[in-house]
């Protein structure tokens, strides 16, 4: 009996530590026609090597983007065109955030955390898994957090974001 619930245990904390491992989202659920605080937490460099740039992809119907810039980090935004227009406060948008950057240092030593909000489109589903796919870049190598598979232990899942309806009587709160 013992030993089964020592190897129970061992595998739990086998399976945290592989967790803790990937680049991921604070907050893993959001409500659909709402704004969403994505907090990415990154646990450490590449394979022992301090982290220099995080570039994380926005999805389709994430509108609105703005990140957080960080001192001592360069921030850079990329435009790119919508696969579709979207409907935003009222405004036809053809185009917004498609890509954002973080440059500096993060000492493999070190955790940190890189935020931005969006505003979850009406056209996205509830029930459905948003994916951020992040590239992680540093001194020596690069991790590419970009499995969207599904697959929440994959060796490289993408941080995601299931979600879900929107509470009755939600408006679109800023947070």
């Amino acid at each position: 009996m013992k030993l089964s619930l020592l190897a129970g245990a061992g595998a739990a904390l086998l399976l945290s530590v592989s967790a803790q491992a990937h680049v991921t989202l604070k907050t893993p659920e959001a409500a659909v026609g709402s704004y969403y605080m994505a907090v990415l937490r990154v646990p450490h460099g590449c394979q022992g090597s301090d982290t220099t740039r995080i570039r994380v992809k926005i999805p389709e119907g994430v509108l609105g983007v703005k990140p957080q810039p960080k001192a001592g980090w360069t921030l850079d935004v990329t435009q790119g065109a919508y696969e579709k227009p979207q409907q935003f406060h009222g405004a036809r948008l053809d185009q917004g955030v498609r890509e954002i950057s973080w440059s500096g240092d993060l000492p493999d030593a070190y955790y940190d955390e890189f935020v931005f909000r969006g505003f979850l489109s009406s056209s996205l589903k509830a029930g459905e898994t948003l994916y951020f796919p992040v590239v992680q870049e540093c001194k020596q190598g690069v991790d590419r957090w970009i499995d969207t598979a599904g697959d929440e232990e994959a060796e490289n899942a993408a941080p995601r974001v299931r979600l879900i309806a929107p509470a009755s009587g939600q408006g679109h709160g800023h947070k």
